[in-house]
């Protein structure tokens, strides 16, 4: 068994620290941080994945209201010890050129593309750390026969937990965080009507 580099050894014996992230040039794209520990996104992306989240990218920047972002690979520091990159994000923060990730309170809606390698931390572990970090939506698009199907859960304020709010197969309107109409099926490379 080989050594592990030098860079995956935690800076402390308590585990990495969100700020961490930034100073580690060597690590994977994509590594999260989840309770002090990395996470390293494997497999590389498929390419359904990358398709479904470039085209949703685009249809929320069409409908996205003035003071409205759509960000992409961007990570939300949820807590001193953990920071998670979901697939797309909805924020309301200024553009800062800089910026390396944003705090719960600018972020509207959290959207997850579930992959075999990430199931079980979008729809668990994911759901659980978004809510508690008062995140009011979040969305987990799940694939059934090639189509995605998104599962949408809003904040339930005094709880601290996501309620679920509607399971979505080939349109979806919703009327939170603004006004969105999307066509899930032209999201999808040939599934389009």
């Amino acid at each position: 068994m080989k050594a592990l580099p030098g860079w995956m050894l935690p800076p402390r014996p308590e585990g990495w620290l969100a700020e961490d992230l930034d100073d580690l040039p060597e690590a994977p794209r994509h590594t999260e941080l989840i309770d002090g520990a990395l996470v390293f996104r494997l497999p590389p992306q498929r390419s359904r994945h990358s398709s479904l989240v470039t085209a949703l990218t685009v249809a929320l920047m069409e409908q996205a209201p003035d003071g409205v972002e759509v960000a992409r690979e961007m990570t939300i520091r949820l807590d001193a010890k953990t920071r998670l990159e979901p697939d797309l994000l909805l924020t309301t923060a200024p553009y800062q050129a800089d910026r390396t990730w944003f705090a719960p309170e600018e972020v509207q809606l959290v959207i997850e593309v579930v992959s075999p390698e990430s199931a079980h931390r979008d729809r668990t572990v994911k759901l659980r750390k978004y809510a508690e970090a008062g995140i009011p939506h979040y969305w987990c698009i799940e694939d059934e026969d090639g189509a995605p199907v998104v599962h949408v859960y809003e904040l339930d304020g005094p709880t601290r937990a996501y309620a679920p709010a509607g399971i979505f197969r080939g349109t979806l309107t919703r009327p939170v965080p603004f006004a969105i109409a999307l066509d899930l099926d032209a999201l999808t490379p040939g599934r389009a009507a």
